[in-house]
């Protein structure tokens, strides 16, 4: 057991229990003789350190400051601190200490008025008691008042000289650390700026804060200087810093100077909080202006992305919306919301009721989508962008990518407009099933092929494809089950069934035979005006007639032109293969060179060895130079297709212009090499133009050759259709138009997908001498059931000198006079 009595050892004597190299630090300091060598030699090393020369600041001198003495160091440090920071600390200290002996002459003041009010007779006994408490209260505020100074002056003190305490703790700590720490007080700015910055609320709670301690420190200080208790106090002080003029009626020079300073500390408070509620609201009202608001929807329709479409598909969806009042649109793309909402207003077409929400944001981030409410939109539509057609794939893709991350999931589907077919399978591997792809530039090739073998078409697939007059519905009747198809073609008097979705499989048949019998789950397929505008009735009478079945007449080799250069024409180029007869010929017509063309026909799949039915011509030029375009056989060719260039897909305006100038240029050709006709043979056609109007004489080169235009704008559209001197496809229309229909139901994509193929059913233009006599006089209905003796549904028709066709006639029991210029369309099978 240790003797507690036992002398604490010495300091030399402790020493020598550490090892060897720390025996030296302990060894007491010898006092140095001071010489005049020495004192200016210390003198020196004052004015090096003066000059900035720090402890740590080189190794060599830091190690040998280890090495000396405690007194040594302590002597160091001491001349370490500049003349300025000492200065600071002597006037804090002073300011204390004038303060201390204010107080204590003022307690000294108070004691001498109540030994004198003691010695005076005059006062009634009872007046000790009041003395002694006035004594006390005397003591209380000079309490309260070292306090708050205390407490107000240290804050400073300590911030004045953080960064010399991280100085002090180092050396004490005899620690050679070569990197520069960071000082305390950037620290300590750094905590602050973090903290504002991560915590939305830091700044009212550091104002609150702020608020508080003026008020408590302030209402302290009027209490010391006035005659007022402590909670009169502390209430004066809430009155001056809400309102700055309340300290005008104070009476004394302390009172007034604490008054004032409140009173100067409240407007800082105010103009604080002034600040704090503008910015709050400054970045709510930017918020708003900039589309960063969540929105709060559900069963809406989402658009991700923003492209030349997006007009005609808002169009589409307002009309689409039209007979429930009106639905609701977001947008999602990575524009300003202003300018969003600034080009759907120059759009100038009715939304009929119809919202649409515009949002700024990427739809490759989740926290963008789901800003937009993607879980609870009823289908998502990807529009393409405007950079070529691989770069556009790749942001689908990645767009998918980023749906299926979305942890909530999403109720609709998602339609995705493709560029390129061969990009198609990826989107949907990714996807999967609730994936639906529209590819623009397939879907308008085969929709070019059709029209220029079948002039007309292009105008039926346009009302068909859009909501404004006749599409595509899907719905169950089960009031129909057990009814044969030819019964059911003739059951619906405002609509057309053109097809059955089969309930066993999911399949959806289109034309099927008059024998097959629906079943229960089984839905119809129809054409109808809207899906709510039909219902089934009862069967009308219908004259049987055994009308002769005329044979399709032969096909005969053509001749066809392209002018331009797509990316998929090889695809155009199988479709044709598909169609064609043996012995037709294909002339492709633009600037790439022959040796590039086939070497990129090739890589595309096309193996041009097994090319059967029709023969490739290759020639090399610009379609907008005359005799370039003079060169070729233009009064020869059945169809001419003049395309947009593959090099101009990011421009419609200048792609269009393109278009446009060779559309002219052909017809101009075509019109000086073709025989003239008799003007009253077309007078029909070309009535309302002059005889000698250039006009007339391309229409009339119109009557011999087939010219279709790829439109991709459609104010283009006007300058085509006004002077009839071509049939067009208008491109963006159309695709918007297919994307807005799959986008109301998904189901309709396979009945695009199988009328727009080589193979299985298709729309046609059949003449009226396939279903009537020449001025027969019969109804609708009785034509739909000549039609079915050669598989055919009649779905519209088109008299002579009418320019419209008629889809879906509204009054079907009408009995009408037909002649032999007019033609039905119908859907047909092609094998």
């Amino acid at each position: 057991m240790s003797n507690h009595n036992t002398p604490k050892s010495s300091l030399f004597q402790r020493s020598k229990t550490l090892p060897t190299s720390s025996y030296r630090r302990f060894t007491a300091p010898a006092i140095p003789t001071l010489t005049n060598d020495s004192v200016s030699n210390f003198s020196s090393d004052l004015r090096r350190d003066g000059d900035g020369g720090s402890c740590d600041g080189d190794n060599s001198n830091f190690t040998e400051v280890l090495s000396q003495s405690p007194s040594q160091r302590i002597t160091r440090l001491w001349t370490h601190f500049s003349l300025n920071n000492c200065l600071k600390f002597s006037c804090s200290i002073s300011f204390i200490y004038v303060m201390f002996l204010r107080a204590k002459v003022s307690k000294l003041e108070a004691e001498n008025f109540i030994l004198v009010t003691r010695c005076n007779s005059s006062r009634v006994q009872g007046s000790d008691n009041n003395e002694i408490l006035q004594l006390e209260k005397t003591n209380s505020k000079a309490v309260i008042l070292y306090s708050v100074i205390i407490t107000f002056v240290l804050p400073f003190l300590l911030y004045m000289y953080l960064d010399d305490l991280s100085q002090i703790k180092n050396l004490l700590r005899r620690t050679n650390q070569k990197k520069e720490e960071v000082p305390l007080k950037k620290r300590l700015a750094y905590s602050l700026d973090v903290c504002f910055s991560v915590y939305p609320y830091a700044k009212l709670l550091a104002l609150l804060f702020a608020t508080v301690v003026l008020i408590v420190y302030g209402g302290l200080a009027l209490y010391v200087v006035s005659d007022c208790g402590v909670d009169e106090a502390l209430w004066l002080s809430w009155t001056f810093v809400a309102d700055s003029g309340n300290h005008a009626d104070r009476v004394g020079v302390g009172a007034r100077i604490v008054s004032v300073a409140i009173s100067a500390g409240g407007m800082l408070v105010f103009a604080t909080m002034l600040g704090l509620i503008s910015d709050a609201i400054s970045k709510m009202v930017d918020s708003l202006r900039k589309g960063k608001s969540e929105v709060l929807e559900s069963n809406h329709i989402l658009i991700l992305g923003w492209s030349d479409k997006l007009g005609s598909l808002l169009k589409q969806l307002a009309i689409a919306n039209k007979s429930i009042g009106g639905g609701v649109v977001v947008v999602l793309a990575e524009r300003d919301k202003e300018e969003m909402e600034t080009d759907i207003a120059k759009f100038e077409f009715d939304l009929m009721g119809t919202s649409v929400i515009c949002r700024s944001g990427s739809a490759l981030i989740l926290a963008d989508l789901k800003k937009v409410s993607v879980s609870n939109a009823r289908a998502i539509i990807v529009l393409g962008s405007d950079e070529n057609a691989d770069q556009s794939d790749a942001r689908a893709l990645r767009v998918v990518l980023s749906l299926t991350g979305v942890k909530e999931g999403w109720k609709g589907h998602v339609v995705v407009e493709m560029c390129d077919l061969d990009n198609e399978p990826l989107v949907k591997l990714v996807g999967g099933e609730r994936i639906e792809t529209v590819v623009a530039h397939d879907v308008i090739g085969r929709l070019m092929i059709q029209c220029a073998l079948q002039p007309g078409l292009a105008q039926i697939w346009e009302d068909i494809l859009g909501f404004e007059n006749a599409e595509f519905y899907i719905k169950k009747w089960p009031q129909l089950d057990g009814y044969r198809f030819k019964d059911v073609l003739i059951s619906f008097p405002n609509v057309i069934p053109c097809g059955v979705k089969v309930a066993a499989d999911g399949k959806i048949v289109l034309n099927p035979s008059d024998n097959y019998v629906l079943e229960e789950g089984d839905e119809i397929l129809v054409i109808a005006e809207d899906d709510d505008t039909y219902a089934p009735g009862s069967l009308p009478e219908v004259r049987m007639c055994h009308f002769p079945k005329m044979q399709d007449p032969p096909k005969y080799p053509e001749k066809i032109l392209f002018c331009g250069w797509r990316r998929d024409i090889d695809d155009m180029i199988k479709v044709l293969e598909a169609l064609l007869a043996p012995g037709s010929e294909l002339w492709m017509f633009n600037e790439v060179p022959d040796q590039e063309r086939e070497k990129k026909l090739t890589d595309a799949g096309l193996n041009i060895s097994k090319l059967v039915n029709i023969k490739l011509v290759h020639r090399q030029g610009n379609a907008v130079i005359r005799r370039h375009l003079e060169s070729l056989p233009l009064e020869t060719f059945d169809s001419i297709l003049i395309l947009a260039e593959q090099s101009l897909e990011n421009s419609i305006v200048h792609s269009d212009s393109r278009s446009l100038a060779t559309l002219l240029l052909i017809r101009d050709i075509q019109s000086k090499r073709l025989p003239y006709k008799d003007a009253k043979s077309s007078a029909l056609r070309i009535s309302g133009f002059p005889n000698c109007c250039w006009i007339r004489k391309m229409q009339q080169a119109s009557d011999k050759s087939i010219v279709i235009s790829e439109i991709l704008d459609s104010r283009t559209k006007n300058l085509v259709s006004v002077s009839r001197i071509s049939d067009y496809v208008l491109s963006n229309e159309l695709v918007s138009m297919a994307l807005a229909m799959v986008a109301e139901d998904k189901q309709i994509n396979r009945v695009l997908k199988e009328l727009f193929a080589e193979k299985g059913n298709e729309l046609c233009i059949r003449p009226a001498e396939f279903y009537i006599y020449d001025q027969e006089e019969v109804c609708f209905y009785d034509i739909m059931t000549r039609a079915r003796q050669r598989q055919e549904i009649i779905i519209g028709y088109r008299l002579a000198g009418m320019d419209q066709a008629v889809i879906n006639p509204s009054d079907k029991s009408k009995l009408t006079k037909w002649s032999l210029d007019d033609v039905f369309v119908v859907i047909s099978s092609s094998q």
